[in-house]
């Protein structure tokens, strides 16, 4: 091939590229995907659960997030539960039968229940309660 064939295939090449990232550029500004940011108190849909979280107490390195939850029966539903601090993201403590109050999964019936939260090893005050179920995602800010 020529030398003028290549150079004129690679400009080619090149705004193709170029074309490509500003339609990739204008789809994530079109995009809607910040987290919905839910008030202590108030119920929030997350998936197919309904939670409200209704405190959050910080004693001993643990944080102890009390919720009312319930749509639909899941066992491991819990699981799904995340805190995040500065410099960690935690999952929830193991609540066993859940007999001392602790969430143990998630009913159709609505019930109240504790989270634990092992915090002892974070260095940062920030504590952000997040539940994704599915696609949804809600987020809390407890500190």
């Amino acid at each position: 091939m020529k030398t003028r064939t290549l150079l004129l295939l690679s400009v080619g090449t090149a705004l193709a590229i170029l074309m490509a990232g500003g339609v990739f550029l204008l789809q994530l500004a079109a995009q809607d995907d910040a987290a919905d940011l839910a008030s202590i108190g108030d119920p929030a849909q997350v998936g197919d659960v309904i939670v409200t979280v209704l405190s959050a107490d910080e004693a001993g390195g643990i944080m102890a997030v009390d919720v009312e939850i319930g749509g639909i029966d899941d066992g491991d539903g819990i699981e799904t539960f995340r805190l995040v601090t500065g410099d960690h993201r935690l999952a929830p403590l193991h609540a066993g039968s859940g007999a001392d109050g602790r969430c143990a999964s998630i009913t159709v019936e609505a019930t109240v229940c504790r989270v634990d939260f092992d915090v002892s090893a974070t260095e940062t005050s920030s504590r952000v309660l997040v539940m994704r179920r599915g696609d949804d995602q809600t987020n809390w800010r407890l500190g």
